[in-house]
């Protein structure tokens, strides 16, 4: 408890004008533990022993994904490692997901597959949704499988390992002819469907620039290749989003739940720092029922045709597809710190000057004193700075400095205290009230591994109602590590905890982009 923010609050109470008095002698009513931002760790998760690998001397889980597995009405885990790590090693980052491990929030193993591979160091291409509606989420992934092996699900003791599972990476890293793109069962990790279509197989990496073309200091597509993932999505306006998009390099290939590939639609510009969204967002942005997919410099329909071609400034790092302006839903870019319409319209450009590197863009009513929503970009590339702009009047309204972090990414608006009040900004172990610009670190949360292991080791966060009571909770994790953490609001309410409930946020998780 803040003592002197009580006795300061009872005798403003009791003794009129006492609180100017005292703010004349430097005492503050507004402290940095304000009781609405006050966190505590509701629980703290080991992954288990199973699905732990060491290398180098170091022990780790991986990258981990959320969603009700088994379909009991709570939230479940699925740990994954990746093969690959690139010529530049972590620089670059695993991209062949070759483990899963789910287990639930008690820490009971529910099922592994697969073996080996090393913590991506991006995000990779897994997601977790009901497909089906049935209640239980499906996993949707991608699967390194060398030398045309059938995947299989084995039980969790080292010497029943399927001796067909590749525990070692291909000889070539560039390509993807070693990929299949699968469906599995929550429940069990068995494979329902998979394919392998030429336009995942066919693709490869391509780190040097062609002829005649400068040399880039990553090459002309290795920075954009290793930003991979799938998003869920509602291309065939269907009840409920049953596709989705892979977004590889300069590709975009489209889904449905039966792995038919909808469309795939390839980008002519591929130079680093000046090409497309590194991960794209879906949604519904003409208001026809079915999902476009905004990667910054381009739109596309639910068909992946493209609704409008632009290039929008450096550094396209973060996009989104929000409401904004009365409701009206655009398409939102970090590049210069852009609003554009459905039609290509640019409503409103910060510029350059204000944005030189919009390295994440986040879209919330952040501010109870302010209409909302409010964009918060971090436009100083992989720094504390961020600056906030009011939709009501297409201004900046705020400068913030976060606390830092590793690598200065991984921002997300939390609905702390319900949907219905302004949310907060978690930032690297903090959570931030915009609206007095104050943060308070996250208790009992060790320190991340960044700059041990490499510069990509930090907590990456996913924000969900777990519990049910209308409040997010944060699930957090580094990859280099061996634990989930979970943070919840005081107080804490047991007879509210009602079970998980999953939505966008959940499965198409922005995690660091």
């Amino acid at each position: 408890m803040n003592y002197p923010l009580v006795l300061l609050q009872l005798f403003s109470r009791t003794v009129p004008g006492i609180g100017m008095i005292l703010l004349a002698f430097g005492f503050s009513l507004t402290a940095a533990a304000q009781p609405a931002l006050e966190p505590q760790l509701y629980r703290r998760i080991p992954i288990p022993k199973a699905f732990l690998v060491t290398e180098d001397n170091h022990t780790f889980g991986g990258d981990v994904r959320i969603g009700d597995l088994n379909g009991d009405g709570r939230c479940d885990f699925l740990v994954y490692r990746s093969n690959h790590s690139g010529p530049s090693g972590p620089a670059i980052g695993g991209f062949k997901p070759c483990f899963f491990g789910a287990l639930e929030m008690d820490g009971t193993v529910l099922w592994s597959v697969g073996g080996g591979g090393t913590h991506p160091v991006r995000p990779g291409s897994v997601a977790i949704h009901d497909l089906d509606g049935d209640g239980a989420a499906e996993v949707i992934c991608f699967w390194h499988q060398p030398r045309g092996l059938a995947p299989q699900s084995r039980p969790n003791r080292k010497d029943q390992e399927d001796p067909r599972e590749p525990s070692s990476e291909s000889a070539d890293w560039q390509s993807l002819s070693d990929i299949v793109v699968q469906i599995r069962d929550g429940k069990t990790g068995k494979v329902i469907r998979q394919a392998a279509p030429k336009e995942i197989t066919s693709r490869r990496c391509q780190p040097e620039a062609k002829p005649g073309q400068p040399r880039l200091s990553m090459g002309r597509r290795t920075a954009n290749w290793v930003h991979q993932r799938i998003l869920v999505a509602n291309f065939r306006g269907k009840d409920r989003p049953r596709d989705f998009v892979v977004k590889l390099g300069d590709t975009h290939v489209a889904f449905d739940d039966r792995l038919n590939v909808l469309w795939s639609y390839t980008t002519e510009w591929v130079e680093y720092s000046k090409c497309p969204a590194y991960i794209p967002a879906v949604g519904d942005i003409d208001g026809d029922g079915r999902d476009e997919v905004n990667s910054g410099y381009f739109l596309l329909d639910h068909d992946g045709k493209p609704l409008w071609k632009r290039r929008l400034g450096d550094n396209m790092d973060s996009v989104a597809i929000t409401a904004w302006d009365d409701g009206h839903v655009r398409a939102i870019c970090s590049g210069f710190g852009h609003i554009v319409d459905a039609r290509g319209k640019v409503l409103l450009s910060l510029g350059k000057s204000e944005v030189p590197h919009g390295q994440e863009v986040r879209i919330a009513n952040l501010r109870d004193d302010l209409p909302g929503p409010e964009m918060v970009i971090r436009h100083k590339g992989h720094t504390p700075d961020a600056i906030l702009v009011s939709s009501e009047t297409n201004r900046i309204v705020s400068r913030l400095q976060l606390n830092a972090s590793p690598t200065n990414v991984g921002m997300e608006p939390v609905f702390w205290n319900s949907p219905d009040k302004a949310a907060l900004l978690y930032n690297g172990g903090w959570l931030w009230d915009l609206k007095t610009a104050k943060g308070n670190p996250l208790p009992d949360l060790p320190p991340p591994n960044g700059g041990q292991v490499h510069r990509m080791g930090f907590y990456h966060a996913i924000p969900a109602n777990l519990c049910g009571d209308d409040r997010e909770e944060l699930v957090l994790w580094d990859p280099t590590a061996t634990d989930i953490f979970i943070y919840t609001p005081k107080p804490l309410d047991q007879t509210a905890y009602r079970g998980y409930r999953a939505g966008p946020r959940q499965y198409n998780p922005r995690i660091m982009d």
